[in-house]
């Protein structure tokens, strides 16, 4: 923390510009050395103001640049801040930041300025990993989750159960240490319904399946037997020839990839080989992964070609995907249909459309975003925090049952453990290694 570090703050490749970021007690010395203004004294920088001029290796050019000092503590790690704004390209950007560390600077490690704002006290841990979490966003949703958690969203849940959860532990204080005002049945009857609902509250909020289409998006596996139309079904809703389209049987071997995001929905979408039986061992390893991405999607369309009468095949993809999350896709509704929609067996989503239709494709793309959508009052957004709400509830469950069956002393050990999970998440009690861990995901220069 009293080193002065510096880092390339924009991705590499080119660019219209790049930013190279400084952060500690020596910005301004750093910056006065190697940024000159026309006719101002190298020292004189104003607070807070993009001045223009060039950054100097003695007396060799670098670069015509624009450069911003930030004093402390109105600043993004609440330390003296220095941005220089360069021309966008690796080999100028690479030769400022040596000029930094030839000044006295050092490299910053991965996630170095926005751990500093940590420690420095500017933004708790969880608010932290929503700096990350913005900049990995691939999706609207994804992108207004993060904002939230940066703006207190989940700091003001978590420290709302913390407070909750104070309150019990000062009751459980109360009976222990007035035992003539307040027996242990006493206290039972009115601490244990609230560590229940503190545990309740908790594992509402822990929705893995929201977490992980807004970290990943919503995995959808297009499965069907051969010829039915899922290559075309693919390319239809990404707009381009991703998958090959042939009439032979068994043309899509492995598993084709591709993503949409309507209304801001992150969508992976995966055409699988057709599902059939084959003695062809390339095919077969096909059929393998199709039946595996399957298993592993957040929701199955099984496409059936409406204009053939239902096969064998079918049917048994009916039984054998009925235990997935799973929607029917009747394809090819622009041909004469050969079996009705009431004959299929009931309990998951029909729709009718056609690959060759674009104005057909609305239907499908509504119910995937209605199956993609998570809510924007999601408490928690990361899986870290996941694990920590649910070990807290269940030290609070703990507590409640060792609260009926036994003491009030012993309860106490099963809240602390509550507490300190819940800590973890904003980070007001947390060890080094935990911070690596965090902080290790993060890129260099933010």
């Amino acid at each position: 923390m009293a080193e002065t570090i510096a880092a390339i703050a924009t991705s590499p490749g080119e660019g219209g510009i790049a930013i190279v970021r400084i952060s500690g007690e020596r910005s301004q010395e750093v910056l006065s050395r190697i940024f000159r203004r026309p006719g101002k004294a190298p020292e004189a920088f104003p607070d807070h103001r993009l001045c223009y001029g060039h950054v100097m290796e003695d007396a060799e050019c670098i670069d015509e640049a624009m450069a911003v000092l930030m004093l402390a503590p109105a600043t993004y790690t609440r330390e003296d801040v220095a941005e220089i704004q360069v021309h966008g390209g690796f080999a100028v950007a690479s030769r400022v930041l040596k000029l930094c560390l030839k000044h006295g600077c050092r490299l910053a490690e991965p996630g170095e300025f926005t751990r500093r704002a940590f420690l420095n006290g500017r933004i708790d841990l969880s608010q932290a990993e929503a700096v990350m979490q913005l900049i990995s966003a691939r999706g609207e949703q994804a992108r207004r989750a993060a904002v939230s958690q940066l703006e207190g969203g989940t700091s003001a849940f978590i420290r709302e159960a913390s407070d909750a959860l104070y309150a019990i532990q000062a009751g459980i204080a109360a009976a222990i240490d007035y035992p003539e005002e307040i027996s242990e049945e006493e206290a039972a009857s009115d601490l244990s319904p609230r560590m229940l609902a503190l545990a309740q509250k908790l594992e509402a909020a822990c929705d893995e399946r929201a977490v992980r289409i807004l970290r990943n998006g919503l995995t959808v596996a297009l499965c069907g037997r051969p010829n039915v139309g899922k290559s075309s079904l693919l390319n239809a809703l990404l707009g381009e020839e991703r998958a090959i389209v042939t009439s032979l049987p068994g043309t899509t071997r492995d598993l084709v990839e591709g993503e949409i995001s309507p209304e801001g929905c992150l969508i992976r979408l995966i055409d699988t080989a057709g599902m059939r039986e084959t003695d062809d061992p390339v095919e077969t390893v096909g059929v393998t992964r199709a039946r595996r991405a399957a298993m592993e999607a957040d929701l199955v369309l099984l496409v059936l070609d409406v204009s053939s009468p239902l096969t064998e095949e079918d049917r048994v993809l009916l039984t054998e995907l009925s235990d997935c999350p799973l929607a029917v896709v009747l394809n090819k509704s622009d041909l004469a249909p050969a079996f009705r929609e009431d004959t299929l067996p009931k309990g998951f989503p029909i729709l009718t459309l056609s690959a060759h239709s674009p104005e057909t494709l609305s239907v499908l793309r509504d119910f995937l975003v209605s199956r993609a959508k998570v809510s924007d009052r999601l408490a928690i957004t990361q899986g870290r925090h996941l694990d920590a709400a649910r070990r807290a509830a269940a030290a609070l469950r703990d507590a409640e049952r060792t609260l009926r069956e036994t003491s009030l002393d012993l309860c106490t050990l099963d809240l602390d453990r509550a507490q300190a999970a819940l800590a973890e998440i904003t980070g007001d009690n947390v060890e080094e290694t935990l911070l690596d861990r965090v902080f290790s995901e993060f890129c260099v220069g933010k």
